[in-house]
């Protein structure tokens, strides 16, 4: 599961975009995920990424953008049948 909203917050308040890209580390022939961002905070992420590499704090490799597609269903119905009632009545002694 990812996040339903970009990973950047601006004066205290987090950003109401939905994610377009997944941020990585690539090195070598590891990845690691960073987070997920806008279009708009491409290039903030990005600096502050390479700011974090200068002070040693995470890999140095390149950073990696990678386009997320947003998937729909139908195929997943609910009907009575699938529910399950719980009974929260406390059982007599």
């Amino acid at each position: 599961m990812l996040p339903d909203r970009c990973s950047i917050m601006e004066s205290g308040k987090q950003c109401v975009n939905p994610p377009e890209f997944v941020v990585s580390i690539v090195v070598e022939k590891d990845e690691y995920m960073v987070g997920v961002t806008c279009s708009n905070h491409k290039q903030i992420v990005s600096g502050k990424i390479q700011s974090l590499q200068n002070e040693e704090k995470i890999p140095h490799g390149k950073i990696s953008f990678s386009p997320l597609k947003a998937v729909g269903t139908d195929c997943i119905h609910g009907d009575q049948d699938d529910f399950v009632q719980l009974d929260t009545k406390s059982p007599k002694n």
